[in-house]
């Protein structure tokens, strides 16, 4: 029996050599466009390169940290034109700032990619070089008639192990090696495979990055022309601005109340069996790299809402963020619709927003955003980025205004001032996130 256990392990190991053989020969394929590269460059002065990217990265990080807490103290500044005029520059080189970051994170992902190059090649041929062990076992073996069909019947027929091939422990030595051999060169596979992947992520990273980086020129354009048209529609006259604000006020508290009447009426036609179990992480935070200790201004009936809204009641949550930070669904859905309110009513509602119906029959509202990159009827995944955080709307510095709604009770309909509204029974975000 002894003789039978040896011959099946062996045919088990060549089989599992090829297999491993065959998926490694596909990969290789496969993965060619992701490690195919022109290397010029050591691996040390990839890794010095590398690390020079990170400290720029880090002083450009710190750039972007003291100009988000100098935008936070012009929100406790008393309102005035200059005051408006310096915050939409304060906005550019903020938004400046942060295309830099994103040019120098494609930059070190680039090298970082060209750094895994050396890795994929080193493993690349330490599979060959085991292939080749493998190969060069078995064909010494076919060199000696040991595995054609004549053998194995000489194999079969024999009293002993010794007559027809070589002793038991020669045997057992052989299939000790191919199971060391084969074990490696499976780890192997898995080593490529990971490198592969890290490749692979760091690839989509740089097409984030450069994504961002063109919605980020659009938006700091938009703040351009909405200087312009501030110092236009002001005559550059302080008098004429504080009017327009006061204005804007009164435009505002209409908003929030026709908004808080509606929803109120409709929070009242929730179905709470038709609504996903509260729990952590049912939606993902919409913020980019962001937490829950982000949120300046809770559900219901906040400190603010209390003093803001004669209706007493914020139908949502705020994430403080920065202008340009890129807005991400908070689940599955398609796009039930997106408007700009700033088209109708100037700073009086929600400004540019995103509705989504999720899969687990809620809508998600994302609002104040600086720009959307999403359309009406589009199919959204979770941590998908579709749009990017700003001051449009009744904002007093840029955030995002995240709410969710029992979707049965989620339309769409006329303001009275403000052209085209979200209304619905919304509930607390907290509970989901």
């Amino acid at each position: 029996m002894r003789k039978y256990f040896y011959l099946i392990a062996i045919f088990s190991l060549i089989a599992q050599y090829w297999a491993i053989n065959s998926v490694l020969a596909q990969e290789a394929i496969a993965t060619s466009s992701i490690t195919s590269s022109s290397t010029v460059v050591t691996r040390d002065d990839l890794a010095a390169q590398i690390q020079e990217k990170a400290k720029q990265l880090d002083d450009i990080d710190k750039q972007l940290a003291a100009s988000k807490a100098s935008l936070q103290d012009v929100k406790k500044q008393r309102v005035t034109l200059q005051g408006q005029l310096n915050n939409l520059q304060n906005n550019i080189s903020h938004l400046n700032l942060s295309i830099q970051s994103d040019q120098i994170n494609v930059e070190k992902l680039n090298l970082e990619i060209e750094s895994l190059g050396y890795n994929i090649g080193d493993i690349e041929s330490s599979i060959t070089d085991k292939k080749s062990a493998i190969e060069k076992l078995l064909l010494e073996l076919q060199k000696n008639d040991r595995l054609n069909s004549d053998f194995f019947v000489l194999f079969l027929r024999s009293d002993s192990l010794a007559d027809s091939v070589m002793e038991a422990q020669n045997l057992s030595n052989l299939q000790n090696q191919l199971t060391n051999d084969i074990t490696n060169l499976g780890n192997l596979h898995d080593e490529y495979n990971n490198t592969i992947a890290e490749a692979k992520t760091k690839k989509d990273s740089i097409a984030f990055h450069q994504q961002s980086e063109q919605n980020k020129r659009l938006i700091i354009q938009d703040q351009k022309n909405e200087q312009q048209i501030l110092l236009v529609q002001t005559k550059n006259k302080e008098s004429v601005y504080q009017q327009q604000v006061s204005d804007l006020e009164k435009l505002q508290q209409q908003v929030a109340d026709e908004v808080e009447t509606l929803d109120a009426v409709l929070r009242t036609k929730i179905d709470p069996s038709t609504l996903p179990p509260l729990g952590q992480g049912v939606l993902e935070i919409p913020v980019y790299n962001d937490t829950l200790s982000n949120i300046t201004q809770g559900y219901g009936s906040t400190a603010f809402a209390e003093t803001g809204y004669k209706s007493h009641w914020h139908n949502g949550v705020d994430f403080a963020a920065s202008i340009g930070t890129p807005i991400l669904a908070a689940e599955d859905g398609q796009i039930l619709a997106t408007g700009n309110q700033d088209a109708y009513c100037p700073h009086g509602a929600y400004g540019k927003f995103i509705a989504i119906k999720n899969t687990d029959n809620l809508v998600t509202l994302y609002a104040h955003l600086s720009r959307q990159i999403v359309s009406k009827g589009d199919a959204v995944k979770r941590g998908q980025v579709i749009g990017y955080s700003g001051n449009t709307g009744y904002v007093t510095g840029p955030h995002l205004h995240f709410g969710v709604y029992a979707a049965p009770t989620f339309y769409m309909g006329p303001s009275k001032v403000c052209g085209p509204m979200p209304f619905g029974g919304d509930l607390n975000p907290i509970g989901y996130l």
